[in-house]
């Protein structure tokens, strides 16, 4: 046998997981410190979860780990050996690999294509019989099952995010970071494919660091955390010894959270704010539609819609905001014919927040003040139509909205893109939030987002509910939607296929329609 035949075969025998540490990783961008002397050890077969808000270094320790950033500062060291990784390629022969929070898979190839053409070596003429016999043998091996005869642009979520894994595990790595890796599933989908990787590290056979926001996943299936915030490590332990809240302090330290205000009944004579009725639109691809038979929304009322991300749940929320034309149906709001002009929206209080705000909602280049007055720059006090514009009472405006939401900015006439992530959301909330609203529509609103921003979100929209306000809430996160709604509908295929009031939902039953089982 030919070294290049050699080197092209698939490495299939398991070998067992190592324990990986990092020793004072410091990382300096400029005059900016991202890490900062940051030790963690993962201990050989062990599943460890790293904890932090967005821009506490999570993401550029695992680059420093995988070689993507040089730390300024530091060693890591595996199986109690250290070793220099410069690059992806000397943490690949570490045994070191990486499942992203979005799939890199090719859509177009098979599953078993993805995985040959994954390998450093692979033959210019490939013998697809022997890979494929290669193949089931080291499938055996693995937990999953999965069809690899099939192109990947068939395969449930699910079945991608295990594909992904598989790869890994294929290429001969043994220890995974798993980055937010449950952020396309269904929760039925997200318990089996942690639960296989839980098992696996069990056996000894993988060792795992997993970034993740979702508590619940990591008291179900994490050994130990580690916590970061603002580049320092704040906390480590066992999960078995820890609960929400203190894993929650060591993430923000002794700022204050939100809470949610307890939630008033519905009232069961409350009017319906929101009707529509026999909608159809066609989708972004143009080949299927979005049929939305009836839905109703009663004031001070929170109907949430549940869906994989792909299912509709976007045109719908286009058509309603009046970005997507409508085949058919009628959208009515307080018993009006309503299309979403800028005179309907202000007349009906209607308010709109879309997903990615920054993009959606703002105009990026126009500064802080500008974007908050976008409903109301034109009036007056006393809401009539101006014949010049106020640019003091702009700012003055402005200047209320930033300090009532907490709005961070270190100008009123800074552009809004200078702003963060969670600052844009709250500056956009503080805009649609203001005055009377009867409607209020909400996609993700907590995309991306860290666990202050988030808490802090959800308690205004819950406040704005029992406030009397009827609100849609669009979301692909199920915990938001079982902790905001009083009712959940799941989209499926661009239809509501199920409903449930909140009292008596159920997780699987909701996973599975979302999931298309119906």
């Amino acid at each position: 046998m030919t070294n290049a035949a050699v080197d092209a075969m698939p490495v299939t025998p398991l070998r067992r997981a190592p324990s990986v540490e990092t020793v004072g990783m410091t990382m300096h961008f400029g005059g900016f410190t991202a890490l900062d002397d940051v030790s963690i050890k993962v201990p050989a077969g062990s599943f460890h979860a790293l904890l932090g808000e967005n821009g506490a270094g999570k993401s550029t320790l695992v680059k420093c780990m995988m070689g993507f950033y040089q730390p300024t500062a530091g060693e890591m060291i595996v199986d109690n050996r250290e070793i220099s990784v410069t690059s992806p390629k000397d943490a690949a022969a570490a045994g070191l690999g990486m499942v992203y929070q979005h799939f890199t898979l090719v859509p177009s190839l098979t599953g078993a294509e993805n995985l040959v053409i994954s390998r450093d070596v692979v033959p210019a003429i490939i013998d697809w019989q022997k890979e494929k016999r290669d193949l089931a043998l080291f499938m055996e091996t693995m937990p999953f099952k999965l069809p690899l005869d099939v192109p990947v642009r068939e395969l449930a979520a699910g079945e991608k995010q295990k594909l992904e894994i598989v790869k890994q595990l294929y290429l001969g790595r043994r220890f995974l970071i798993l980055d937010e890796p449950t952020s396309v599933l269904t929760p039925g989908e997200a318990n089996e494919v942690l639960g296989h990787v839980r098992a696996m590290t069990e056996s000894g056979d993988l060792t795992v660091l997993m970034i993740s926001h979702k508590f619940n996943e990591v008291i179900a299936f994490a050994d130990n955390i580690s916590v970061l915030r603002k580049g320092k490590l704040t906390g480590s332990g066992s999960v078995k010894k820890l609960n929400r809240k203190s894993m929650a302090a060591m993430m923000i330290g002794d700022q204050s959270i939100a809470v949610l205000d307890s939630r008033t009944p519905v009232d069961k004579m409350a009017k319906t704010v929101l009707a529509v009725k026999s909608l159809k639109a066609p989708d972004r691809t143009g080949l299927k539609t979005i049929d939305v038979e009836k839905l109703d929304v009663r004031a001070g009322e929170i109907v949430g819609i549940a869906g994989i991300s792909g299912n509709g749940q976007k045109e719908f929320l286009e058509v309603l905001a009046g970005q997507r034309q409508r085949e058919s149906g009628e959208i009515l709001v307080e018993g009006l014919p309503y299309a979403a002009s800028r005179d309907e929206s202000r007349n009906l209080n209607v308010r709109f927040i879309p997903e990615e705000p920054l993009r959606n909602a703002c105009a990026p280049r126009m500064t802080v003040a500008e974007n908050l007055s976008f409903r109301n720059f034109d009036l007056g006090a006393d809401g009539k139509p101006l014949s010049w514009i106020n640019a003091a009472a702009i700012k003055s405006y402005a200047a209320q909205l930033v300090s009532q939401f907490k709005v961070k900015t270190t100008s009123l006439t800074s552009p809004i893109s200078a702003l963060s992530g969670g600052n844009v959301q709250r500056a956009v909330l503080a805009r649609e939030l203001s005055g009377e609203v009867d409607l209020l529509i909400v996609s993700n609103p907590c995309f991306g987002l860290d666990f202050s921003a988030v808490a802090e979100i959800r308690a205004r929209i819950m406040k704005a509910r029992n406030n009397g306000t009827a609100v849609l809430l669009l979301s692909e996160d199920l915990d938001e939607l079982l902790e905001l709604s009083d009712r959940i509908l799941v989209m499926s295929d661009g239809a509501l296929v199920y409903e449930t009031p909140i009292a008596t939902a159920n997780v699987q039953t909701i996973g599975q329609y979302m999931a298309g089982h119906h």
